[in-house]
């Protein structure tokens, strides 16, 4: 079995995956459709191509892929690329290989690394076992309850802090979960990894500070004198979250169902005595949740947060030179791979040119919402949400200031206007959860080695679909922001 699988993979997949991206290397620039586009913007297409490619089919781990993305993009669009890359003879845009090769510094992959060492803190101490105790004590000890625990405690953490943070830090407390389920529920343990980015993914819609698209979106609109107060949002949103939470629960238990009875976290005994680094692994644990949760008003970035347990941690001798080899440095490497993918789409231009090259205008409201939509939550699984977010509102809040001069303004005001269209983009970036690259906390799912990209992908899509055909009735009709 294993070797016909290999042979698929080699012998088919894999020669598909490059006669594709040849081809779409190679092909005249005029059959994309896309006006003005470059030699660097092809090659980034294709590369975006090869990248999802080998991505869905797994023909080789997706580090790797992640890692061939990078070179292959620096040896191609950046500006330290090969001399015969480099005469395109068109105004292509090369970008600075020092942002590229960046990519393995970003600083959510710092965050990343922030997270895993507090997860390899918190098992050596046996605080864990505690923490996940106390969050799932009232949830009991039947495994669909725990699994619901898990979505609701994510996502309420997800609403006022990072949701790479949150993640991160659940990674910790739900080490002693799997651990307690026996080989053979290998389904239940699939089920609790993709609670990880589904609640955090989903949870930080639920406030405008929860996510970063979410904030653009709310400062976008009152730059334009629209206003959107924090209670606004978490009073229409909330709801939104929260049925999704349940629909993300059922499709769970259906998908990946639980052999196990009941859940029970047993108390390991640590390696370490009790001594003095076993309070500093317990303080700093605390404060590093502490100042992510508050990060709003401290105004210190959750990435930059991450580092201090990393200093004092290694600088009290709490985390050795030996624990080190614990860190999960292919996910780290497969996230440098999806940043370094965004970077090409955003620097060479070819993001903004698929936006732009669309006309909204002469399209019905409906379609403008569809299409919006869907181009955001397409991007959102390559580029981070963030970014998509960046660039897509602005687009949107402008082309509403259009149509509000046009003959549609009637039309698109019933359809909840500029608020509903920011909105609903915002909320589409955060749905997008398709890959292991799509946002930081499925690369964290990723790392605990249960969820396959197929699984990822298979939920992702049936939530992503369900988010945003709900988001689009729920913000232009059911709970709309324009008539605040």
């Amino acid at each position: 079995m294993a070797n016909s699988k290999f042979s698929v993979k080699y012998c088919v997949l894999l020669p598909l995956v490059l006669i594709v991206t040849i081809f779409l290397w190679t092909a005249p620039s005029s059959m994309f459709g896309i006006e003005g586009l470059t030699v660097t913007q092809q090659r980034t297409i294709a590369i975006f191509a090869f990248a999802a490619l080998m991505w869905i089919f797994e023909i080789v781990p997706n580090w790797v892929t992640s890692l061939l993305v990078i070179v292959v993009s620096l040896l191609t669009i950046s500006n330290k690329s090969f001399a015969f890359c480099m005469n395109t003879g068109d105004d292509s845009i090369f970008i600075p290989f020092k942002t590229l090769m960046a990519a393995f510094a970003d600083p959510v992959v710092m965050l990343f690394l922030g997270g895993f060492v507090l997860a390899i803190v918190a098992s050596k101490y046996a605080m864990d076992v505690t923490m996940a105790r106390i969050l799932l004590a009232p949830f009991g000890k039947k495994p669909k309850f725990v699994l619901l625990g898990v979505l609701l405690v994510i996502a309420i953490f997800s609403m006022f802090m990072s949701n790479t943070a949150t993640a991160a830090m659940f990674l910790a407390f739900l080490a002693p979960v799997f651990a307690s389920l026996p080989a053979e529920d290998n389904k239940g343990k699939v089920g609790i990894a993709l609670a990880i980015p589904i609640a955090a993914n989903i949870g930080g819609i639920g406030t405008p500070i929860g996510t970063p698209p979410n904030a653009t979106a709310k400062g976008i609109l009152e730059n334009n004198d629209l206003t959107v107060t924090f209670g606004d949002w978490a009073l229409r949103m909330i709801p939104y979250v929260i049925i999704m939470i349940l629909l993300a629960w059922v499709l769970l238990m259906v998908l990946y169902p639980f052999k196990s009875k009941e859940i029970v976290l047993k108390i390991k005994k640590s390696d370490q005595p009790v001594t003095w680094r076993t309070w500093v692994a317990w303080i700093t644990f605390g404060l590093t949740i502490l100042l992510w949760m508050t990060e709003q008003w401290t105004k210190l970035n959750a990435n930059i947060v991450a580092l201090i347990p990393l200093v004092i941690y290694t600088a009290t001798g709490v985390f050795t030179k030996e624990d080190i080899k614990e860190i999960n440095w292919s996910v780290l490497w497969l996230v440098a791979g999806g940043f370094a993918l965004g970077y090409a789409l955003e620097g060479t231009g070819l993001a903004r040119a698929l936006v732009t090259s669309i006309d909204f205008g002469s399209m019905s409201i409906i379609v403008v919402f569809v299409i919006a939509g869907l181009i955001c939550y397409f991007l959102s699984n390559f580029i981070s949400n963030s970014a998509t977010a960046a660039l897509l509102i602005p687009i949107m809040v402008a082309m509403g200031k259009g149509l509000l001069a046009s003959d549609n303004a009637a039309a698109f005001t019933a359809w909840g206007g500029q608020h509903a269209l920011a909105i609903f983009v915002a909320t589409c970036a955060s749905l997008a959860m398709l890959l292991p690259i799509s946002t930081p906390p499925n690369a964290i799912a990723s790392s605990t080695g249960l969820v396959e990209t197929k699984d990822m992908t298979k939920v992702g899509l049936i939530i992503g679909i369900f988010g945003m055909v709900l988001a689009f009735f729920w913000i232009t009709k059911l709970f709309p922001f324009a008539q605040v």
